[in-house]
């Protein structure tokens, strides 16, 4: 299931509004999804806002539900992340979504029905940016080249790091931006693996533990990322919510994890996170990669839910390939 030149793909607001995005960021994205080939159309409900920035539930089931039973529709985009997509999760139509297979394609919040579509349907989804990601008018290069490698190719492709990554609020002046140097990944844990990929937004991950839509970790390989939103108190939210899922059935099984790059306001440095990962015992025979481009700071990676991956660390050195998506 992959996206070709002429393809239409429609924007949802399953967790924040569209009325948040401003016209600028809106025509920019359009733009850049007319670079890859790709026509737009959006959810009828997406612009309605509530006093959490957000919209019905039954609005935002309505739109889900349109793209997926809508054959000229080959993707689904969501505008933006938030903190209410779990609200929808016992109200999908999980049947729909498994006679009508699409990609399905976001991030943060978007975790909750990322993976939960793929524990209940097996359909693989992917953790990259939103539309209003596409919006970005500078560093966005990255993000669209492997939006290629994913969507428009069967092909495996390999990660490699961006040479240059921002965490600067890119929507409020598109000119005035500030770039960062990448040094590149962080092997914390050496060793090799092959596994299935699963998570994204490690704290929204979580809410899911306990339901059906929390899918099985056996033999899987976690990606996890956080938002600065807790600013001074971000290592100490990790460690629990890391605490939390190493807590997990069959967590045992686990075969390696992946941690995205964590924003400026985060204050957690390489050598905090190396000593909260090596004091986790059960995190002792697994390769652990760190500092990669997915998550809240930008350029990122477009990343398969339910995919396979393989990875290779070793000090000073990780290779990782996307072997299915």
């Amino acid at each position: 299931m992959k996206l070709k030149t002429g393809d239409k793909i429609c924007v949802i607001a399953p967790s924040r509004s569209m009325a948040i995005i401003s016209n600028e960021v809106t025509q920019v994205a359009i733009e850049n999804f007319g670079k890859l080939g790709l026509e737009v159309a959006f959810g009828k409900n997406i612009y309605e806002k509530d006093e959490v920035f957000s919209s019905s539930i039954q609005s935002r089931l309505e739109d889900l539900h349109g793209a997926f039973a809508d054959k000229s529709i080959k993707g689904i985009f969501t505008v933006i992340g938030g903190f209410n997509s779990n609200q929808l999760l016992s109200k999908i139509d999980y049947k729909l979504i498994k006679k009508n297979p699409k990609i399905v394609c976001g991030f943060s919040d978007i975790t909750a029905l990322s993976n939960a579509i793929y524990a209940k349907t097996k359909l693989i989804t992917y953790y990259g940016p939103h539309f209003s990601s596409l919006g970005m008018k500078k560093g966005i290069d990255y993000t669209l080249d492997y939006l290629k490698k994913c969507f428009f190719s069967s092909s495996p492709y390999e990660l490699n790091p961006a040479d240059n990554w921002s965490d600067d609020e890119w929507y409020l002046d598109q000119e005035d931006r500030k770039f960062h140097k990448n040094e590149g990944y962080t092997v914390i844990n050496e060793g090799s693996a092959t596994g299935t990929l699963l998570g994204g937004n490690l704290c929204t991950f979580n809410l899911l533990q306990g339901t059906e839509y929390f899918p099985n970790i056996k033999d899987s390989i976690l990606l996890m990322e956080e938002d600065n939103l807790l600013g001074s108190s971000s290592l100490v939210e990790f460690d629990r919510n890391l605490q939390s899922v190493i807590d997990c059935k069959y967590f045992s099984k686990v075969k390696g994890i992946l941690i995205g790059r964590f924003q400026i306001e985060s204050n957690i440095s390489i050598d905090q996170l190396k000593k909260v990962i090596r004091t986790k015992k059960e995190l002792a025979n697994i390769p652990v990669i760190a500092n990669m481009d997915f998550g809240h700071t930008t350029p990122i990676v477009t990343l398969p839910i339910g995919g396979s991956v393989k990875i290779e660390a070793k000090k000073g050195n990780a290779q990782i390939l996307i072997v299915n998506h």
